[in-house]
């Protein structure tokens, strides 16, 4: 790992850090510390991530013309300028605007970080770059967090002030390391367009050829129900399911939560030496058949009729097989993602598949809530079947990738043609 990249995971991991000591207790600042009510804090989340979904179409041209450090340095300092506002926030609006300062920033911040991984990282070490980065983000939120929950007193609004605060300062840190960190003068990347016209993507740049390229079309497609059914369920449809149909405490929800990062964090490298020379697609169907198992243990928790012993025990297993599918998701889609793009567009497809993470999680949230509050046994269903979709779009989707873009060891071997297999193009 080069000092370049020693420094962006730094200050990833910093940032994380930050974000950590304010995310799991956001709701509750806005509702009941500042006597908001929880519709203001609706409407604050909701701000939170429409900001991301307003930037995200534009940035990614911007970080291809202008390179990812000033942008990512500029996010920094918005999102500093958001968390720390926020923090001191007494009213509807002003908390309402602070949040979407804070979600802007942080939104611009994820596909520049993206970007500056891979313009530090060559196809042999992208995996392990993007694992290293999912792991110490996931110890930063994690750490953050526990920190947070030990200082925070919803008494003494001054004490979410000195979390907004510690929030701040990591994000002008990590502009800091950003600002003073030496990047290559060109990602070292080959361009991915296929120079006939293969996968209906022609040679042009922008988000036409981007819809055009069929491969990085599916990912995007494969990514939304990715999130939708996971990152999208965590603190709305799984929890209220496991409250309302298991008989889940909140405590014990808590508990959950940290099963799922202790296992991100153990398993994480272990998996690494797994997934590196297995194909990209069939990793991500294993995932799929992973989460389908870990929908069949929520099931048991809230529609199995055991003992309540039972239920928290495969509640808890729910939340660790999601983990053990994040670490697995971890070393692949991102990685897949910068090895899709053209030279010159790498900002572009982080910010699209960013975009895309984004329309999930807000959507997620909206169709998961009601239906794991009232529709036990439909809502399981519903998202053990997007599991199992998972594999059939995972599958589908190598059958578009050239055998480097799905098996990155390949390359080290030097046999491996730089073309779509033919299944590829009679498939199309």
């Amino acid at each position: 790992m080069g000092a370049a990249m020693r420094r962006i995971q730094a200050g990833s991991a910093l940032s994380a850090f930050g974000i950590g000591f304010t995310v799991p207790f956001l709701y509750v600042y806005v509702a009941q510390v500042r006597g908001l009510g929880s519709a203001a804090a609706g409407i604050v989340l909701a701000a939170f991530a429409m900001a991301a979904l307003v930037v995200l179409p534009f940035i990614g041209r911007v970080i291809d013309r202008r390179g990812p450090l000033p942008v990512l340095v500029g996010g920094a300092l918005v999102a500093s300028v958001g968390a720390l506002s926020l923090g001191l926030a007494t009213s509807e609006p002003v908390a309402i605007l602070s949040a979407a300062v804070l979600g802007a920033g942080t939104a611009v911040m994820q596909p520049a970080l993206a970007t500056m991984i891979v313009w530090c990282s060559g196809t042999a070490t992208r995996t392990r770059a993007f694992a290293t980065q999912f792991f110490l983000q996931n110890l930063g939120l994690g750490i953050g967090g526990l920190i947070g929950g030990q200082l925070v007193d919803e008494h003494r609004p001054g004490s979410f002030t000195l979390l907004f605060s510690i929030e701040a300062a990591m994000f002008l840190v990590l502009a800091g390391i950003a600002a003073t960190t030496r990047m290559p003068h060109a990602p070292s990347i080959p361009d991915a367009r296929p120079k006939n016209g293969v996968d209906g993507m022609g040679t042009g740049g922008g988000l036409r050829a981007l819809l055009r390229h069929r491969a990085m079309v599916q990912l995007c497609v494969l990514g939304f129900v990715l999130f939708f059914a996971c990152y999208g369920q965590f603190e709305s449809g799984l929890s209220a399911y496991g409250m309302e149909a298991a008989g889940i405490s909140p405590s014990t929800l808590g508990i959950a939560l940290a099963a799922n990062t202790a296992v991100i964090v153990i398993a994480q490298f272990a998996v690494l030496r797994f997934v590196e020379y297995r194909r990209r697609s069939r990793v991500i169907a294993a995932v799929g058949l992973i989460w389908a198992v870990a929908w069949a243990a929520a099931g048991f928790a809230g529609l199995g009729h055991g003992s309540q012993a039972m239920a928290t025990a495969a509640f808890i297993s729910t939340y660790a097989l999601f983990g053990l599918g994040e670490s697995m998701l971890a070393p692949t889609v991102a990685p897949l993602v910068a090895d899709l793009a053209p030279g010159g567009m790498v900002g572009q497809y982080n910010s699209a598949f960013a975009l895309v993470k984004q329309l999930a999680l807000a959507v997620g949230p909206a169709v998961g809530g009601p239906m794991g509050a009232s529709l036990h046994a439909p809502y399981i269903v519903t998202f053990l079947l997007f599991s199992l979709g998972i594999t059939a779009l995972a599958l589908r989707l190598g059958r578009r990738l050239t055998p480097v873009q799905d098996q990155p060891s390949l390359a080290k071997t030097r046999v491996i043609a730089q073309s779509l297999p033919e299944t590829a193009s009679t498939n199309a």
